[in-house]
């Protein structure tokens, strides 16, 4: 298992768009993939959760992979947020 604290950059936060982008990329690894903020933890493969998570610009998650690709998981996603998400 790896974790990594991220800042998210989007000055929007993680509504619909990016979100969509962070699960389409999560889901293209086999690794469990999830994100703690404050008290919630959501599962970055799923939209529903990552937008319940309420997260907004600037606020710091801490990304969890486990699993097989683990370290290409948090490599990707990593990547992912800090270029904005297509944003």
């Amino acid at each position: 298992m790896v974790s990594q604290k991220v800042v998210i950059k989007n000055p929007t936060g993680l509504h619909l768009r990016p979100a969509g982008n962070l699960c389409k990329e999560a889901m293209q690894f086999k690794s469990l993939i999830t994100f703690s903020f404050r008290e919630t933890t959501a599962n970055a493969k799923s939209v529903l959760s990552v937008l319940g998570a309420c997260v907004k610009c600037g606020d710091e998650i801490t990304l969890t992979c486990s699993g097989a690709d683990e370290e290409e998981a948090m490599k990707a996603l990593v990547a992912a947020i800090e270029s904005g998400l297509g944003e």
